[in-house]
């Protein structure tokens, strides 16, 4: 699925952050992602980050409305 097509899917099946959580565990608001990482670079629906606590880059996913991010992958 390209990058557009996804973000496409996942702000017109936009959700509360409690099914965000029952799906893909951690959830953070824009101020409890500030809080835990360093924000490197957004591409919709990606943002790229750097995690504050061991300095490791990685991403999440967003939706726009409400604005969560979610689904952290570790850069490997």
């Amino acid at each position: 699925m390209t990058r557009g097509a996804l973000a496409v899917r996942i702000n017109s099946q936009a959700t509360d952050r409690a099914a965000l959580e029952a799906h893909y565990g951690r959830v953070w608001s824009a101020t409890q992602l500030a809080d835990d990482f360093e924000v490197i670079g957004f591409a919709a629906p990606f943002v790229v980050v750097r995690r504050k606590t061991d300095n490791r880059l990685g991403s999440l996913l967003f939706q726009h409305h409400a604005r969560y991010y979610f689904a952290f992958q570790e850069d490997k």
